[in-house]
């Protein structure tokens, strides 16, 4: 198979996906001898074209997104300020937050330009996630619910503006059955909040 085909049918990993890991690219030319060096000069020679970017270690894609960074750090989602703005909970200027349970260096990190704020969280608080729909793709947001819970365990602040219009919106169920798994501090911080406003 020519450098072409190959290309083309990486060119269609990034179609379908908006991120793609060098695993898959490596599966990609298998079957070609010296594979594993092929695809490091694929994937070279893409990145000196433009016609790609790295976004982390061993993870790549054509957009220009750095929230994207997200689905290099599984299991995570984008969380905090960033989510209630995706929300439209949060007026002031926010950059991509996100957490994960992984064992990696928080903070902040330049990505594809941009600052990105990664953040740390146990395992047993990785839930209250759902999709929304960003331009072509669909990203992993913490609901309303949990990003309120996550403001508090990371003692964010909130204003008074944010917190009427994140509190109109809450499920209470939900934020009920969230808080079920964490610490009584946590709880009664979120619940005093809640009943505050």
């Amino acid at each position: 198979m020519g450098k072409e085909k190959y290309q083309t049918k990486i060119g269609k990993l990034f179609a379908k996906s908006p991120v793609v890991d060098a695993v898959s690219i490596a599966r990609t030319v298998r079957s070609k001898k010296k594979a594993s060096q092929y695809h490091k000069q694929l994937i070279r020679n893409l990145l000196l074209s433009g016609k790609i970017k790295r976004l982390a270690k061993g993870y790549y894609t054509a957009l220009n997104d750095p929230s994207l960074a997200v689905f290099c750090f599984p299991p995570a989602y984008l969380g905090l300020q960033d989510a209630l703005s995706a929300r439209n909970l949060w007026e002031q200027e926010t950059i991509p937050v996100i957490i994960t349970s992984r064992k990696i260096r928080p903070g902040i990190r330049k990505i594809l330009g941009s600052n990105v704020l990664v953040r740390r969280l146990d395992r047993r608080y990785m839930f209250g996630i759902e999709y929304l729909k960003v331009g072509d793709t669909y990203l992993p947001y913490s609901d309303a619910e949990k990003s309120l819970i996550d403001m508090v365990y990371f003692k964010e602040p909130l204003s008074g503006e944010a917190l009427v219009k994140i509190i109109a919106g809450l499920k209470k169920k939900r934020l009920a059955s969230h808080l079920k798994a964490y610490p009584k501090k946590v709880r009664e911080r979120v619940m005093a909040i809640v009943g505050t406003a």
